[in-house]
């Protein structure tokens, strides 16, 4: 067999990757020594919170040529998942309803992801038999945004987050391990500046520096990943997100030129697009399970189901109906739901505390009003 052009091939997978549904395929060499000293850092301060699998494996995370051996080259790309109808500030703002993280809305990127790259690792190993290769979707110990930096794909921005100036950050990661001596691409320039946006807005200023987050105070993290209590000194700042956050990516320049997806797939499920919260809330578990089938959402469970929704529901304007839900919800359901269930009454009964005392006021202001028109002097 003739000796294969890498140069050629590695134009074919990129072509190969875009028919596939990819927006982006870069390709970069295996070398992450100078992102280790600030992963270290990160782990060293505590800021992977108790996602006690960030620390785990060795240097495996920043050596993908030990997570699989024979691994020369990282071929990384991109798939936008932003929809047309997202809804995004105006969820927000309706206290009353529910926002979840715009990529949890359609279906578990996951499966959808991982099987795009395995077909492309068959478009490969067509024409190249050698090709030894292994697909990872944010599922195994691997740096996926300083790889796609390397590739190419876009700079990590100060929120942590692969930011590229033609797409923005509404997409998702991932890559092939490859034994092919593929020739790599040009990491691009950082183009964040000066702007720091995304520190100032976001809500529990989890990002504590640029380009430094710190999971303990972040709200995906508090909201996906913590199984426990959610602390009290975020829960009123978490607002009326139940799942995830998207504050640093709204707030972002960049995202002015995010492009919208065009997978069916990512299509935001009628149940889950900006729904009450009472809705939410009054579903059993059989029903959740049902409702979040093929949905991300699944993965955290009906009990920190219900957690994350009893403190929005606290942080919702007063409502009797609020109340009575919580109430009734108290008695069948787990220690840890009831813990912020009760916090979440409280927050209710200060909110109902305040209207009868603004109302207070009100009424003091019409009479002290009526005593003055009645010592003014009449008109002869």
């Amino acid at each position: 067999m003739p000796p294969i052009d890498y140069q050629q091939l590695s134009q074919l997978i990129k072509q190969w990757g875009n028919e596939l549904g990819f927006q982006q395929v870069g390709i970069t060499d295996v070398d992450l020594s100078s992102y280790e000293p600030n992963f270290q850092a990160w782990l060293d301060n505590g800021y992977h919170a108790d996602m006690d699998y960030m620390s785990r494996y060795g240097t495996m995370r920043t050596h993908p040529e030990e997570l699989y051996p024979g691994t020369v080259r990282v071929i990384s790309v991109r798939m936008d998942y932003m929809p047309a109808d997202a809804l995004m500030a105006t969820t927000l703002k309706q206290k009353d309803k529910a926002y979840i993280s715009r990529y949890a809305l359609g279906r578990d990127y996951h499966k959808i992801v991982r099987k795009r790259l395995k077909n492309l690792g068959v478009k490969i190993s067509e024409h190249c038999e050698e090709l030894d290769a292994r697909p990872f979707v944010d599922t195994g110990p691997l740096l996926e945004r300083p790889l796609a930096e390397k590739a190419g794909l876009g700079w990590i921005g100060k929120n942590s987050l692969i930011l590229n100036k033609h797409a923005g950050s509404w997409f998702f990661l991932g890559e092939i391990l490859v034994n092919l001596p593929l020739p790599i691409d040009e990491p691009l320039e950082n183009q964040c500046g000066k702007c720091t946006a995304c520190l100032q807005i976001c809500p529990t200023q989890a990002i504590v520096k640029p380009y430094t987050v710190d999971s303990n105070r972040c709200i995906s993290y508090l909201t996906i990943e913590l199984f426990g209590a959610i602390p009290e000194e975020f829960r009123s700042l978490i607002g009326n997100r139940i799942y995830g956050c998207d504050d640093c990516q709204l707030i972002c320049p960049w995202n002015r030129f995010a492009s919208l997806t065009a997978e069916d797939d990512f299509t935001p499920r009628t149940n889950l697009h900006s729904p009450e919260l009472l809705e939410l809330f009054a579903w059993n578990e059989v029903y959740f399970l049902k409702q979040t089938e093929g949905s991300p959402i699944r993965r955290i469970g009906h009990e920190r189901w219900l957690r994350n929704i009893s403190v929005a529901l606290g942080n919702a304007p007063y409502s009797a109906a609020i109340v009575q839900a919580l109430t009734d919800r108290f008695e069948d359901t787990t220690e840890l739901v009831q813990e912020h269930i009760t916090w979440a009454l409280k927050q209710q009964q200060l909110k109902a505390e305040k209207m009868i005392e603004v109302r207070q006021v009100d009424k003091n202001k019409d009479k002290l009003i009526r005593m003055v028109e009645k010592a003014l002097p009449r008109d002869a």
